[in-house]
Order: structure tokens, then C-alpha cells, then sequence
């Protein structure tokens, strides 16, 4: 079976986890359904579909040690971010990942070695590999030296995933009103551009725009726009300067 054309030896990756694997075993974790459609062999869903469940057991596990006086739904949205496919890319091109994958022609031209969702799935894929060849505790321990920073930057993770939730538990701690967003588009139907301005309801119920932010879809201005009061509301002097 042939090799994807860019793709390098696994060796080195595997130093870098700090694993050692059958070279069966990192070469299927390592290869794309496109490539196994066009080579043949198995491709590297079923550990994904392990590796998934093993990230986020570890994930659960370090947190739950971390925050001791955290409550379960507090948990559950730091988890959240941590095993999401930002956060999992993130780490997956951290450590080169995208340069070994086995790849089909049509991804590899189409960019796949740098997309975020197939190289949080292929990161995955790695952990399932090593639970099934070296067992639960290496693949925990693989997951913990990969994702430890991660589990420190919890918070900074879930205001960055997920701004607009972020944005609405700052204004009811604070005392203010939801925020409530303004969307006007612009430009061709194939080709629109969202703006989005978020408003925040003072206590003398007076409204205050306090971020704007623009995308190629409403969630994405709305996003861009809460992101932009988050760092408004808690910076205020250098909004002012």
C-alpha cells in the first residue's frame, strides 16, 4: 500500500506523545477514509469512535480533580470546551499532526492536512490507538500530556467557543439586562456580509452598544460581536482611550 504522497514517519509523532506503537496500529489511526477508499484497508473511524469516549473520560477525570468546588454544570461546560474540535485541532496541529495523516488525493488538494475537524477526529483516532495497544492507563496518560494545558485554560476555552454565553452570564452578574443583538447584511445573495451589534440593558434600562463584529453568517457576526464586549466590559479604559 502506498503512502500518501506527503505524509512523514510516524516515529517522530509518536516521540512527541511519548507512546510507542505497532506500526499496524499508528497507520490506521493515521489514515483517512479517502485514502483507505482509494488504497483499501481499514480506516481510522472505529478508534475515533473509541478515542472519542477515552478523551473526554480523562478530560471529565482532570477536572473533576482540578475543581473541586465546582458544580457539575460548571464541569460540563469546561468539558465542553476542552473536547471540542477548536480545541482538539489545536492540539492535533500543536504537534504536527496534520503531516502524517494518509490522505486521499481530493483532501490532500483540497487542504484536509490543516482542517479542524479532521484533525480533531485523527487526534482521537491516536488516543483510540493507544488504549487498544497499550491499554486504558497509557491512553489516559497520553491524553493528560497532550490536553494538561488545556485543562488549566478551561475558562479562556469556554469564553472563546462559546462568547455569546459568556457575554449573558457577565451582564447577569452584573445586573444588567440579555444582550440583545442588531444584524443588518450587506452585498450579493452568494456573497453576503452579516454586522452585528450587541447591546447590553443598563440598570437604568438604558441600552448601550457595546461590540460589533462581522461574518460571513449571523451566528458568525454575532459571535465576532459578543467577542468584541466581552473584552469591552472588562477592559473598559481601553475602550475609552
Amino acid at each position: 500500500m502506498d503512502e500518501a504522497p506527503a505524509a512523514l514517519d510516524p516515529s517522530t509523532l509518536l516521540d512527541k506523545i511519548g507512546v510507542e506503537l505497532s506500526g499496524d496500529m499508528i497507520a490506521q489511526a493515521l489514515t483517512h477514509s479517502s485514502y483507505a477508499y482509494e488504497q483499501g484497508g481499514v480506516n481510522n473511524e472505529r478508534l475515533e469512535f473509541l478515542g472519542d469516549a477515552v478523551v473526554g473520560q480523562a478530560i471529565t477525570a482532570a477536572l473533576y480533580n482540578q475543581f473541586p468546588d465546582l458544580p457539575e454544570g460548571e464541569l460540563a461546560k469546561r468539558r465542553a470546551s476542552i473536547v471540542s474540535t477548536g480545541a482538539l485541532a489545536e492540539v492535533a496541529h500543536g504537534i504536527g499532526l496534520g503531516d502524517y495523516l494518509r490522505l486521499g488525493r481530493g483532501e490532500e488538494l483540497t487542504g484536509g492536512r490543516e482542517k479542524p475537524s479532521l484533525l480533531a477526529d485523527a487526534l482521537e483516532a491516536v488516543v483510540g490507538a493507544i488504549f487498544v495497544d497499550k491499554g486504558p492507563q497509557a491512553a489516559h496518560d497520553a491524553v493528560h500530556h497532550l490536553m494538561g494545558d488545556l485543562v488549566k485554560r478551561a475558562d479562556e476555552l469556554r469564553e472563546s467557543s462559546d462568547p455569546k454565553t459568556a457575554l449573558q452570564e457577565w451582564a447577569a452578574k452584573n445586573g444588567g439586562g440579555a444582550p440583545h443583538y442588531n444584524i443588518t447584511d450587506s452585498g450579493p445573495d452568494h456573497q453576503k456580509v452579516f454586522t452585528a451589534d450587541v447591546f447590553l440593558v443598563r440598570r437604568d434600562h438604558s441600552s448601550q452598544a457595546v461590540g460589533h463584529g462581522t461574518g460571513s453568517s449571523k451566528k458568525a457576526a454575532e459571535l465576532a460581536a459578543a467577542q468584541a464586549a466581552l473584552e469591552t466590559v472588562r477592559n473598559p479604559s481601553a475602550s475609552d482611550a
